[in-house]
Parts: structure tokens; C-alpha cells; sequence
């Protein structure tokens, strides 16, 4: 019997093998690097995730995500081969034959109503080197303006308030091994428990060094139990508890006079302005206490260090630019920026969401961060591309612009890669109406996503273990993800598909790359001298643990820390905000009485087309659901765990109920993850920043009801604690 089972045993260890891959996870912006261990035993595959511990940024850290991400590269549901749509359903055909299909509408359309008649949707987890070639394919391949991104759904409030105040937008200003050594941290709007809990370690680091945590949230969250003082502020009034924090720091003389005289502008039209208030009118404002703003204020203005990070939470508002504007007031008037454990930072959403808008998915930028509008910058980059300046199209509008673009026919057709906008965009009722109306609608991805469903044509792409590429994460490092895993067989890389597309719109000459580090070298001379300026970074060096942004010349050892010595502005002055006329676009009303905001759950990420596709993430977080109070339950008859319609004037949803003393009683909150009519933006508010034009998904007034109403109020709710 022992022969036999030593003959098995060799005869299995013959059959199998093992190939380890490294990897870096595709979702939020830590970007945890790791290995993936693929086990081929006989007839089976296994699969092991090992974190990387000498990643500098996750110190050998994955979250939940990043231990399952693989599953949705290997799900069989994965698109393989071109898709065409014929009478409802999908046909495989040929890439000689889509390629062609597709250059011989968008040039019929060209011809027929203008270059701006084909509109470019990019994604925020697009690689550095893809992202900047779909902004230049869009400017030179299709010589169109109308080009945006995701990501204007996620940083754009903190990226144009950092620019105004600083000169620069980085997603921080200091490195995260920094929070360890910060007296006093304000989460404002950010659920990193949660949502990206691989940065916690940092956070309970400064809490065992004794910091004072502050979160800022109307719901209780596992990041707010965490925290030493929890604002639970009500939905929209965030600016006006900075503003009242900021009178107390002047009113208690807690600001940096020093620096305020030599480092920044108009801090006397900011002492005029908290003149006007008191802080129990912005108390009652923000449904608070006075105690609570007085404290929050006095930790953080008699801490020798300390930080402020935002997220979408403050961000995501028809006045978010103001919002973090005001959050950066506290930043300059205690002087906590530019020198260790004091500074700012925006919890990016996305996996490149940073280095996305950096080089040109944004409607208005070139890459470097250079303008669209600017001369030089025009003439510049139309020097590296080798056309002439009068030919690059001027700035375009928007992602939720660009869908009402859409709407009034002015786009007839869409190329859209790496997004979901039938989910991810606010009243997305509309957006779904709108892209009914083009005339033709072709979709890179992965998955038959919600917005895919809807297309023409489309192009299957590879996953983040095939696709080679840079990062730039959080903390403005720029990062090697490694492609180990060979891609299945008529799968191509994004850059691959756009530059075999421009060769069939006769651009070939602009778009000959061999490999994709040819991409980022012409990434680092075109955004050479920018704002963002990569051109001393090279792929040795980012494979060799990353490198921080702006980094002029290879000699330079990137920028750990900015504003050390000045700002980034022309008289090296940070730039105080005095506008108090906030923008409140909706308010709970008669008919719609109570407040609706939105967020992640630890276990999805964005639209959920990847993590939906995960057996283990599904069976954690299965379904969508609403948070509602115990009292405002019982006062609208809804039981927990049952069927509920959330309804607004752009339309309705139906999910589980969620009852729990954890979110106000004039507030629900309900995840993003999923589509169809379990699609929370369906009823969400499209008003935009006039500013930076971010859509106002954290305020919604909203009514709900039962689906199957109780004809008696009950005496007892059920609570989830």
C-alpha cells in the first residue's frame, strides 16, 4: 500500500506546477503590490496571494480586495474576442473587421457633422501610459475636444481647491510614514477604515504616539469608532463646520502669525469674513453641538504637528471646491504645512485617479498638468506630438457634461474605455436615455458591463496582472505594476487597442510604439517642465520601489514633501479662500423630506463590474441595502430587512433596508456597487460644482416607503448595530 501511495505521489508532483507572478492590486490608490501564486495540480489550478513586504507604501499589506482581485481575471464571464451587436445579440467577429467598423463611422460621422461629433470616456484605472494615450488620441487621432474621465467624479473638488491654494495638486503633500509622528488628524469625509484599510496602520501608529482623531462623518463607520471626537455633521454642511473651526483658531489666537505674514495671501479678507457668524450659528447649521466644533478646533490648532485629509464624503458637492477650500484655510492659518507631520491630503478613490487627470484625461489638461487653453503649454505638447498647435482642439466639458453633450446629439458616438457611466454618473435615469441616442457606441472592457450592454461594438482588454504600466499613487509615487500573466489570446492591452485604432483612422505616424515603456518616456518629455513633471523618472527607477512626483531630471531624488520652502504659485504664496456663499442645491422638502448620500463598502469597488465577478467579495456583500434610523423608520412604517423605494424627481430604487443608530435621523446612506434598479444613482442629484464641475452625489432629497407597506406602525424596530 505505501508503494502505491508513493507512486501517486510522484506521479502528482510531476503534473504539477507552480508560477509566481507579481502583481499590484487594481483598485484604490495605495496600490498594494503582492504575488500571485498560480498552483497547476493535475487536472486543477489553485491560486495564492502573498503581500509584498517590501512595498514602501502598503508594508506588506493587502485588504480583502486585493487578496480576491485575481478571481475576476480568471472569471469565465471575461469578454475574449470583439463583440458585435446584430439585431440583440452579440457576434464574435474579427479585430481587422471591428478596427474597421469602427474608423469607418466615427469618420463617416466626422465628415458628415465635425470632429466634435465623437466623444472619448476614459477611467481613473487607467495605467499613467494609457491614460495619456487616450488623452492624445483623442487630440490628435480624432482631433475632438470632447474627452473627460471618472475621475471627475472623484478628486476634482480636492484637485482645483489644492491648485488654488497651492499651486499644485499632488494627492499629498507629505509621505503617509509621516502620520505616525502628527499630534492631531481630521478625517473629513473619509470612511479609510472601510474603504482603504490598508492605510489604517498608519493612523492607529499616530494614535499610539497620542494623536487626536477627528472624524468628520454623518454616519458612525468603523473609522469613527476609531476616532477620539465624531462629528456627526449633517449631509452639505461640512464647509460651514470648517469655517466655524477656523473662527475659533482666530478667535482663540491659535493661528501661526509667521507664517501667515511670509507664506501666504488675504488672511485680513478672512478676518473680516469670521466676523460675520458665530459658532452656535454654524453649530446649529451643521445639526452639532458649539462643543463639538470648539474642541475639534482647539485639538487640532494646539497640536505642535498635524494633518487634514478629505474625501468624497466633503467632496462630492455642488460646493466641494469651497468645501476643501475652507479645510485648507485651517492648514494655512495654523501654518501645519510644508515641514514633518503637517499637511494634506486627498484619500484618492481610484487606482490612478491621480496620474489620470495628470496627463490628459481631463478636458481641460495636457499632459504635466499643462492647460488646454494655455499658448505655451498648447505649443508645447504639439511639439512632442509633432503636429501643429492650430490643429489640437480647445478644452471640452465634463464627464456629466459630456452625457448632456450626448443628449442633445451633438456627440453621435462614444468611444469609451475603462468606465461604467449607466452606473457611476449621477441621475443616471438620463444617462442611460442619453446613450440610447447615439448613433454608434463602442466599449473597451473587460466585462459586459451595464454601460457595455448598451454598445455597438465591444473590445475585449486585459486585466491588471497582463497589462503592464505605471501607477501614481496616493502619495504622488509613481509605481511599476508588473504583467506576468499571459492575457488570453485575442485579448489586447488598452494602449495596443487605441494605437491600432489610430492606424486605422490613418494616424498611424503619432501613435508607433513598440512597447509601453516608449509610452511613458514620451510621457516623461511631454510633461517635462510641467506641473507635474515626471521626466526624471524612468522605468529603473520606479521598479525599484517608485518614485515622488515632480521629479525634473533623473539625478533628483523626487519630491518626498512639497511646500517645504514655498507654493507652488507665481509669488510662492498660498493663497487664503474668503467665499462663504455656499451652494446648496437641494434641501429636504415636503414631498422629499429627508437627505440621501452615498459611499463604498470595504468588500466592492466603483461600479462593482470587477468585484461583483468575485465568488468570496459577492457572498461578504451581496445585495445593496439603505441605512435608515430606528425613529425615522418607524415614522415612515419600514421594518429592517425588508424591500424599500427610495424615490426622488429623477426617479426611484429598491433595496433592503438597513435599520441602525448609526447614521441621523434625517440622513440615509446606501453603497454605489450596483446597477440596474438596484442603482443608487438613479435618484442621486447631477448639480455640478461651478468650479470644478464634481456632481453633488452626497446631497439628495429623497422620500421612502415600504414596498409592501405595514398597515400599522409597529412599537419595536429591529436595530443593526
Amino acid at each position: 500500500m505505501s508503494d502505491l501511495i508513493q507512486y501517486f505521489r510522484e506521479k502528482q508532483l510531476k503534473q504539477s506546477s507552480e508560477q509566481i507572478m507579481k502583481g499590484r492590486c487594481p483598485y484604490c490608490s495605495m496600490q498594494c503590490s503582492m504575488e500571485l501564486i498560480e498552483e497547476h495540480i493535475i487536472q486543477r489550478k489553485r491560486f495564492k496571494v502573498k503581500p509584498n513586504k517590501q512595498d514602501p507604501t502598503s508594508e506588506g499589506r493587502l485588504c480583502i480586495k486585493g487578496l480576491q482581485a485575481h478571481q475576476h481575471a480568471i472569471n469565465g464571464a471575461r469578454v475574449k474576442y470583439p463583440l458585435y451587436k446584430i439585431d440583440g445579440e452579440w457576434v464574435r467577429i474579427s479585430w481587422d473587421l471591428a478596427l474597421e467598423m469602427i474608423a469607418e463611422q466615427f469618420s463617416s460621422l466626422q465628415q458628415e457633422y465635425g470632429k466634435d461629433s465623437i466623444g472619448v470616456y476614459g477611467g481613473g484605472s487607467l495605467t499613467n501610459e494609457e491614460a495619456y494615450l487616450l488623452g492624445k488620441f483623442a487630440r490628435v487621432g480624432l482631433q475632438t475636444k470632447y474627452i473627460d474621465y471618472n475621475g471627475r467624479f472623484c478628486m476634482s473638488a480636492a484637485a482645483s481647491a489644492s491648485n488654488a491654494t497651492f499651486g499644485i495638486d499632488r494627492g499629498m503633500t507629505n509621505q503617509l510614514t509621516e502620520i505616525a509622528d502628527a499630534k492631531c488628524i481630521i478625517l473629513a469625509g473619509t470612511n479609510i477604515a472601510e474603504c482603504q484599510p490598508t492605510i489604517m496602520p498608519y493612523f492607529r501608529k499616530a494614535k499610539k504616539n497620542g494623536a487626536f482623531i477627528i472624524a468628520i462623518d454623518p454616519r458612525e463607520t468603523a473609522t469613527t469608532k476609531f476616532a477620539d471626537l465624531h462629528i456627526k455633521v449633517k449631509p452639505g454642511t461640512d464647509a460651514n463646520l470648517a469655517m466655524g473651526m477656523l473662527k475659533v483658531l482666530v478667535d482663540e489666537k491659535y493661528c501661526d502669525e509667521t507664517f501667515i505674514s511670509e507664506r501666504t495671501r488675504d488672511f485680513e479678507q478672512v478676518l473680516e469674513q469670521v466676523d460675520q457668524f458665530s459658532v452656535s450659528t454654524i453649530a446649529k447649521q451643521c445639526g452639532i453641538t458649539s462643543e463639538e466644533i470648539l474642541e475639534a478646533a482647539r485639538q487640532y490648532g494646539q497640536a505642535e504637528t498635524g494633518m487634514i485629509f478629505t474625501a468624497r464624503g466633503v467632496e462630492q458637492h455642488a460646493n466641494g471646491y469651497q468645501t476643501v477650500r475652507h479645510f485648507l484655510n485651517l492648514v494655512l492659518a495654523t501654518g501645519k504645512i510644508g515641514k514633518h507631520a503637517c499637511g494634506y491630503g486627498a484619500i484618492t478613490g481610484q487606482g490612478n485617479g491621480q496620474g489620470g487627470r495628470e496627463h490628459g484625461q481631463k478636458a481641460d489638461q495636457l499632459p504635466g498638468y499643462r492647460s488646454i487653453e494655455n499658448e505655451l503649454d498648447r505649443k508645447y505638447i504639439a511639439a512632442i506630438w509633432g503636429v501643429d498647435e492650430s490643429e489640437l482642439p480647445r478644452k471640452g466639458v465634463s464627464a456629466y457634461e459630456l452625457i448632456e453633450t450626448i443628449d442633445r446629439q451633438e456627440i453621435k458616438a462614444l468611444f469609451l474605455m475603462g468606465s461604467n457611466p449607466v452606473v457611476s454618473s449621477p441621475n443616471a435615469i438620463f444617462v442611460e436615455k442619453a446613450l440610447e441616442k447615439l448613433d454608434f457606441l463602442v466599449v473597451v472592457d473587460m466585462f459586459i458591463s451595464e454601460t457595455a450592454r448598451m454598445a455597438d461594438l465591444i473590445l475585449p482588454t486585459t486585466s491588471y496582472l497582463e497589462d503592464e504600466g505605471t501607477m501614481t499613487n496616493l502619495e504622488g509615487r509613481v509605481v511599476y505594476r508588473h504583467a506576468e500573466r499571459k492575457a488570453p489570446k485575442e485579448v489586447k492591452h488598452d494602449w495596443q487597442i487605441i494605437c491600432e485604432l489610430a492606424k486605422s483612422l490613418g494616424k498611424e505616424q503619432y501613435f508607433t510604439y513598440e512597447k509601453v515603456e516608449d509610452i511613458f518616456n514620451e510621457l516623461r518629455q511631454a510633461s517635462k517642465g510641467g506641473t507635474a513633471d515626471y521626466f526624471g523618472i524612468t522605468y529603473d527607477r520606479v521598479k525599484n520601489g517608485g518614485v515622488f512626483w515632480p521629479c525634473p531630471d533623473p539625478s533628483h531624488q523626487g519630491t518626498l514633501r512639497l511646500f517645504e520652502k514655498s507654493f507652488h504659485t507665481t509669488d510662492g504664496r498660498a493663497q487664503f479662500h474668503t467665499g462663504h456663499e455656499l451652494i446648496r442645491s437641494e434641501k429636504a422638502t415636503k414631498k422629499y423630506p429627508l437627505i440621501l448620500t452615498t459611499g463604498r463598502l470595504m468588500e466592492h469597488y466603483l461600479t462593482g463590474v470587477q468585484t461583483r465577478r468575485s465568488q468570496e467579495l459577492i457572498e461578504r456583500s451581496n445585495e445593496p441595502f439603505v441605512e435608515i434610523h430606528p425613529q425615522t423608520a418607524l415614522e415612515y412604517n419600514i421594518e429592517n430587512d425588508t424591500l424599500v423605494r427610495i424615490e426622488s424627481k429623477r426617479g426611484s430604487v429598491i433595496v433592503k433596508s438597513k435599520v441602525t443608530e448609526s447614521i441621523r435621523e434625517d440622513t440615509l446612506f446606501a453603497p454605489f456597487h450596483w446597477g440596474d434598479f438596484q442603482c443608487i444613482n438613479r435618484v442621486t442629484n447631477p448639480a455640478l460644482d461651478p468650479v470644478c464641475r464634481m456632481p453633488e452625489f452626497k446631497v439628495s432629497s429623497v422620500k421612502i416607503s415600504p414596498v409592501q407597506p405595514i398597515k400599522e406602525k409597529v412599537a419595536q424596530v429591529t436595530v443593526v448595530i
